[in-house]
């Protein structure tokens, strides 16, 4: 069975073909662009080739992305069409195949995830165009945090909320999930280990995992709860948003526009992508270092709060852009954990590839670098499910 995945994003699409259970895809390709720009690089790569950069003048639509599929080859035996979706809200917990029905619960969510859900639904409605006749499966980030109890889902406002559907949903669950097996492979001796993943990428959150499943994580409601992220803030007062309604008349697209677009660590330095914040810091600037260390304090006090959840802690996974490829930030994070138990080998941080044990012999908590894995985990999802449906 050939599956295609496809994780569209407000920023980039990104499309692997895979084809059964084989983790390294057969093909992947990249669609990365600048909103409000028609510039696009496309990259493409089989195996272990080299990518082939190519960029193209002409508008962001379904013709872009059947040209990168051309480009690929291998189009004629695809199965099925398998897509992350962010925002399933209480309707979605298991993936599923695609239908109207399914298409407007999407798009009503997207007042949920703003950044994600339209352009996820961007892509299933483009690649309808494509493969008019295959189906199509969402498989959501919400699903693995389902089963968050009660006492850490629930907000301590007017009971009736909750039944209204105003809950703590949680985020990047194919990512978190996919590091909590991998984190369990690689940890052969524990057994039924407390395990927190950091996804820590443009967007960050964090896991509590033991038995299997989420029991608590950053995100909640929205994905703008939890961490500083790139461009979002973050959890803060809510008291903050009331005065900027009232006191400076902020409408709510500019409010909505202020904690999503400009905040976070763009808000703090200037720049979203921590490498141009590590290279503004080595030139001397002050609110650089600031937004530094803001996200490195408040993301040791969210893993503080995981690992209460948890009562302990036995594996901590770094995954996504930041968390895979800054040392820097791996180092100071675990520095602030040594009450944890976390004993960090800077050696190994500084060398380690791929997925990797950075942690010291000594150390009573594994600390892993995990290569998060989002679209394989898409397709192995999809296999099962077809072979259910069949």
């Amino acid at each position: 069975m050939k599956i295609l995945v496809v994780n569209a994003g407000s920023s980039t699409h990104k499309c692997a073909l895979f084809e059964n259970q084989e983790k390294v895809p057969i093909w992947m390709g990249f669609l990365d662009w600048k909103r409000g720009e028609s510039k696009v690089l496309m990259r493409y790569s089989r195996g272990n080739d080299k990518p082939i950069v190519e960029t193209l003048d002409i508008k962001i639509d379904v013709e872009v992305l059947k040209k990168l599929l051309e480009t690929a080859g291998d189009l004629k035996d695809i199965q099925v069409i398998g897509h992350r979706v962010v925002h399933g809200g209480e309707k979605f917990t298991q993936p599923v195949l695609i239908n109207d029905e399914v298409k407007e619960v999407i798009k009503d969510l997207s007042k949920l995830a703003p950044l994600h859900n339209p352009a996820n639904l961007e892509g299933i409605l483009e690649m309808e165009k494509i493969f008019p006749k295959l189906p199509q499966i969402a498989v959501f980030d919400t699903a693995f945090h389902c089963r968050i109890p009660e006492v850490a889902s629930i907000y301590p406002i007017p009971y009736h909320y909750k039944n209204e559907g105003i809950k703590r949903y949680g985020f990047h669950g194919i990512s978190h999930e996919y590091c909590m097996i991998r984190a369990m492979e690689m940890s052969p001796a524990l057994k039924n280990p407390k395990i927190i993943t950091c996804h820590l990428g443009n967007g960050a959150s964090l896991a509590a995992i033991h038995n299997g499943h989420s029991v608590d994580t950053s995100m909640g409601f929205t994905p703008l709860e939890g961490l500083m992220m790139g461009t979002r803030c973050g959890s803060i007062d809510p008291g903050i948003l009331i005065y900027l309604l009232r006191d400076k008349k902020l409408d709510l697209l500019a409010l909505d526009k202020l904690l999503n677009y400009e905040s976070g660590i763009k808000g703090i330095s200037g720049n979203s992508d921590m490498r141009d914040v590590m290279s503004k810091i080595e030139a001397g600037d002050s609110q650089a270092s600031l937004a530094f260390d803001m996200f490195i304090y408040r993301l040791n006090g969210n893993i503080a709060k995981m690992a209460a959840a948890l009562q302990g802690l036995d594996i901590l996974v770094f995954t996504a852009g930041i968390g895979e490829n800054s040392r820097q930030v791996r180092l100071e994070s675990c520095l602030a954990l040594l009450y944890l138990g976390v004993r960090i080998d800077p050696k190994k941080n500084s060398q380690v590839e791929g997925d990797g044990e950075i942690s010291t012999i000594d150390s009573k908590v594994r600390v892993l670098v995990i290569k998060t894995e989002e679209e394989f985990a898409i397709a192995e999802k999809c296999y099962t499910l077809m072979k259910v449906q069949h």
